[in-house]
């Protein structure tokens, strides 16, 4: 894993009182790490093809492509881009957030959103009702972002050091099937003692934990149009409707519908 360089190629502008929001375009070596890093403004990142994984307030967010990572102002964050990475960074001043102020979060980004993006990403005034335009579509992609459906993608992570190595290990392979008395084993602790440190730590159970995981991942697998069979046994599931089953009850649609939305 790389570190991202400090020197970027491509400029960003930060949010001014006359554009209160920016939408800057960004394309990011494949597989490096952006060190831990804030900003004055909210962050909405966006990619279009890839993904990424978001590590914030003792939080690790998942962002397949097609969705958004909410970050607010002077959130200190670290980025891992999965893959090749193509995204939007929208760049939005505090005093019109129409998100959280203190929390991040992943928004499912609608196709009119996408569209708004695409067309603020077009910063040259062509016309001299330019800025009439832009702020119409800043108003228009304010009030979209402010409806979007938040995704449960965000995992907890633990404080105890035995349950931190535990989590990051399955983040780095969450098709593991260790039980948890194995990784028990692995990380120095018992397994009473694991399981109690998910319930008070995470306020969820080992099992719910690793399924959260693996649903972020299979998101981004099913984004990118990979088979559902593949998806499925690179998460560890023995059979495609096993694997289904758990994604429409977290979801609501099973992953073909869900595929077949997502190419419309």
């Amino acid at each position: 894993m790389q570190t991202y360089p400090e020197c970027d190629p491509l400029p960003r502008r930060p949010p001014t009182a006359d554009e209160p929001v920016i939408v800057n375009l960004r394309h990011l070596p494949p597989d490096v790490r952006v060190p831990v890093h804030r900003h004055d403004w909210a962050q909405l990142a966006y990619p279009l093809r890839g993904a990424m994984r978001l590590s914030a307030a003792g939080m690790v967010w998942l962002a397949p492509a097609l969705r958004a990572v909410w970050i607010p102002p002077q959130i200190e964050h670290e980025v891992v881009v999965l893959g090749e990475v193509e995204l939007r960074t929208v760049y939005i001043a505090p005093e019109v957030a129409p998100l959280s102020l203190s929390s991040c979060a992943v928004i499912e980004v609608s196709d009119l959103m996408r569209a708004l993006f695409e067309a603020l990403s077009d910063t040259q005034p062509d016309s001299a009702d330019a800025p009439q335009r832009r702020q119409q579509l800043t108003a228009l992609l304010l009030t979209e972002i402010r409806r979007a459906p938040p995704l449960s993608l965000g995992l907890p992570m633990p404080q105890d050091r035995r349950l931190h190595a535990l989590c990051q290990a399955l983040i780095a392979q969450p098709a593991s099937p260790l039980t948890l008395a194995e990784w028990a084993a692995r990380v120095g602790a018992s397994e009473r003692t694991l399981a109690r440190g998910f319930q008070r730590e995470l306020r969820m159970s080992f099992a719910a934990w690793r399924q959260q995981l693996r649903l972020a991942h299979a998101l981004d697998g099913i984004s990118r149009g990979r088979p559902l069979g593949e998806v499925a046994s690179e998460l560890g599931y023995a059979s495609q409707p096993a694997f289904s089953a758990m994604f429409k009850r977290a979801f609501g649609v099973p992953p073909g519908q869900f595929l077949r939305q997502h190419r419309a």
